[in-house]
C-alpha cells in the first residue's frame, strides 16, 4: 500500500517518503507546520488516494482522550433507574464509541486523523500512547477488550502550539510540511484554478510572498489564505495591472483575506508613510 498523492493535492518526494514509511513501520504520522499548509487535508488526501473511509477526530482545549475510546454515561444510566426506564444492567447501552473505537471496530483498513493534538492539555498524548501502541483497550464498565480489526493509518497532526512529550514522540514518524516556495505555491493554486491567467498568478504571488516577508509581521499569511485572496481576486475580475497599482508597502486589494490583525495593518500603513516620506 503506497501514497503517491492525488492530482488535487500537491505534495513533495520528502512528504510521499513520509507518509508511506509510517505505513509501512505501522507507527502514527505525526505532521507538524504553519496553520493553513495542508496538514488536515493530507490525511483526507491519503484516504482518497489510497481508496479508504476516514475517521476524523478534531480536538478542542476541553477534549480528553478517554473520549476517543469511549464515554459512560452514569448519568443516564442512574436517571433510568430512580424512573424505572429500560433495562439497567445492559450496561453497553449507556457507553458511546469515541472515534478511535469506531476506527478500530470498521470492517475495513481506514484512516484515523487526530487533528490538532496540540490543543489538548499536556498529557493528552501520553494518555493515549499504550492504546494506539497495541491497537486495543480495555472497557471497564462492561468488560469488553476491543481491538482493531485492521490496524488503521494513523495521522496526527500538530501546530506546534505546545511541545509534545518525548514518549509520544518516539511512538511516532514525523514530517515537518514546510510553507511551500513562489513555484509550488502556483502548483497548488492552478489545482484549485486552473483557467487563472499567468500574468494574474504571478503578480498576486509575488505581492502575497513580499507581504508574508515583510519584517515585523505578526502573522503570515497560510497558504489558505492566498487561496483564499486569489479566489477573491478571480471574483472581482481584477488583473495583474490592479494589483501592480500599488506601491510595494500598500496593502493590496482586498488585503481583509490575508492580514488578519490590527497590528499588521498598522504597520503597512506605518511603511506606506514612510515610503511617501522618502518618495
Amino acid at each position: 500500500m503506497k501514497f503517491s498523492g492525488t492530482k488535487n493535492y500537491i505534495t513533495t518526494r520528502d512528504l510521499m517518503v513520509a507518509v508511506n514509511a509510517s505505513i509501512e513501520l505501522e507507527k502514527p504520522l505525526l505532521v507538524k507546520g504553519e496553520p493553513g499548509t495542508g496538514k488536515t487535508e493530507l490525511a483526507r488526501q491519503i484516504a482518497k488516494g489510497l481508496g479508504l473511509d476516514i475517521i476524523e477526530w478534531n480536538i478542542k482545549s476541553t477534549t480528553k482522550a478517554q473520549q476517543g475510546l469511549y464515554e459512560f454515561d452514569a448519568i443516564n444510566r442512574l436517571r433510568d433507574s430512580q424512573l424505572k426506564h429500560g433495562e439497567i444492567d445492559n450496561l453497553k447501552k449507556y457507553v458511546k464509541k469515541g472515534k478511535i473505537w469506531e476506527s478500530f471496530e470498521s470492517p475495513t483498513k481506514n484512516v484515523l486523523l487526530i487533528d490538532e493534538i496540540d490543543k489538548a492539555d499536556i498529557e493528552f498524548p501520553n494518555d493515549l500512547l499504550q492504546e494506539i501502541d497495541r491497537m486495543e483497550f480495555f472497557v471497564y464498565e462492561t468488560g469488553e477488550n476491543v481491538k482493531a480489526k485492521n490496524r488503521p493509518i494513523v495521522i496526527i497532526t500538530s501546530n506546534n502550539e505546545k511541545e509534545l512529550p518525548e514518549a509520544f514522540l518516539r511512538r511516532c514518524f514525523f514530517h515537518y510540511i514546510s510553507f511551500p516556495d513562489i513555484e509550488t505555491l502556483k502548483r497548488i493554486v492552478q489545482v484549485h484554478y486552473p483557467n487563472i491567467k499567468k500574468s494574474l498568478l504571478d503578480t498576486a504571488l509575488k505581492s502575497f510572498f513580499r507581504i508574508r516577508q515583510t519584517p515585523g509581521l505578526k502573522k503570515k499569511p497560510s497558504t489558505s489564505e492566498a487561496l483564499d485572496w486569489i479566489k477573491l481576486l478571480l471574483v472581482d475580475d481584477l488583473n495583474s495591472e490592479d494589483i501592480k497599482k500599488n506601491s510595494k508597502n500598500i496593502l493590496p486589494k482586498l488585503y481583509g483575506a490575508l492580514i488578519k490583525n490590527e497590528q499588521d495593518i498598522e504597520l503597512f500603513e506605518q511603511l506606506a508613510f514612510l515610503s511617501r516620506g522618502e518618495s
